[in-house]
């Protein structure tokens, strides 16, 4: 039996990003991407974006550290799975986020991969400062808090 084909629909999520920065504001960018990397989402899926973050080279904006898998039928012209991948946005969008870049503490993050409505792939970008220890407990402390909140008015 064929494997379905994704064509809409989030390809990755980066969940640990919510919990390790606080993100201020989103966007969504384009991604440059070879016919094997494409190919290989649509089948195989397994992106991972733990571990990725976007920054500036060379005046444009570049996906680095986003693992996709090599595409197993593309034997010699396959892709590098962790090479950088060119983002795709307006000219005044980039100095934005280069001048936000440069700021102390602020990073660009991404939090979604997906395919659109078109069918092309799609990068939620989170521009994130990053949390403290004792930030990160106390989020961790209102969501149980939260969660005993809704068990006991559940059971009442």
């Amino acid at each position: 039996m064929a494997k379905k084909k994704r064509t809409e629909g989030y390809i990755a999520e980066n969940r640990k990003a919510r919990h390790d920065y606080t993100i201020e504001d989103s966007l969504e960018a384009g991604i440059m991407l070879l016919g094997s990397e494409v190919k290989s989402i649509r089948m195989q899926g397994g992106v991972s974006l733990v571990e990725s973050h976007a920054g500036e080279k060379q005046g444009d904006l570049y996906l680095f550290n986003a693992n996709i898998p090599e595409y197993k039928m593309s034997n010699q012209f396959n892709h590098e799975p962790r090479r950088p991948r060119k983002l795709l946005l307006k000219k005044r969008e980039i100095n934005k986020l280069s001048a936000a870049i440069k700021r102390q503490g602020i990073a660009l993050i991404p939090l979604k991969m997906y395919f659109n409505k078109r069918g092309l792939v799609k990068l939620l970008l989170g521009i994130a400062s990053g949390k403290k220890k004792t930030d990160k407990r106390e989020a961790d402390k209102q969501r149980d808090w939260q969660r005993q909140k809704e068990r006991i008015l559940k059971n009442s």
